[in-house]
């Protein structure tokens, strides 16, 4: 799943429209979706996005050993 879908799916779960997500973030509806459709949104406009979700955004690298290095936004 792209992370498009995920926040497709998430705003389909709090119950906001792309175009409520976008004035949101301050950006226009034809641009988010743009970025979605392209799948380039970048990592600041993705915490902005859990934040305005009320959601939690992780972002981790497994090493070999099995240890996870996390970043973490909320």
């Amino acid at each position: 799943m792209s992370t498009s879908d995920l926040i497709r799916e998430l705003c389909c779960k709090q119950n906001i429209s792309l175009a409520k997500l976008a004035r949101r973030i301050g950006q226009s509806k034809q641009n988010l979706y743009k970025k979605m459709l392209r799948d380039t949104l970048t990592l600041d406009e993705i915490k902005q996005i859990a934040d305005v979700l009320g959601v939690k955004f992780e972002q981790s690298f497994t090493l070999s050993s099995g240890e996870q290095m996390k970043i973490v936004n909320g």
